[in-house]
């Protein structure tokens, strides 16, 4: 049974920065593309980036490029979301999420994931 389980949200001042990061367990991690995809509050849940299963591919959302970082470590079983230059608008509970192993590159939208965890909340303050 895959778990995934992040860690890191918390409340932050605009302009700053916070690092997610997501455990897996379950499946080969290192055999299978990642991700993050977000939902604001009042809000569908919507993509934020995607790392291809050797992290040499990744894809954001335009609304985070050049701010947010998506990386891993398959020794670790872990893959990390580093965010930069926060915005209020940013404020959203924050997803890790997992794609089948016959996904080639990095994921680039919501349905190419099979497997979600349970959500960890980040607040920007305005």
């Amino acid at each position: 049974q895959v778990q995934l389980v992040e860690s890191g949200g918390g409340l932050v001042q605009a302009g700053g920065s916070l690092r997610l990061s997501c455990i897996a367990s379950g499946r080969t991690f290192s055999s299978n593309a990642m991700g993050w995809v977000r939902q604001p509050p009042g809000k569908e849940r919507e993509f934020v980036a995607g790392i291809s299963w050797s992290g040499g591919s990744t894809y954001y959302a335009d609304s985070v490029k050049g701010r947010f970082t998506i990386s891993r470590d398959n020794a670790k079983n872990t893959v990390y979301l580093q965010m930069n230059s926060l915005k209020p608008e940013d404020t959203a509970v924050y997803y890790c999420a997992e794609a089948p192993r016959y996904l080639v590159g990095a994921p680039s939208s919501l349905e190419e994931f099979d497997y979600w965890g349970q959500g960890t909340q980040v607040t920007v303050s305005s």
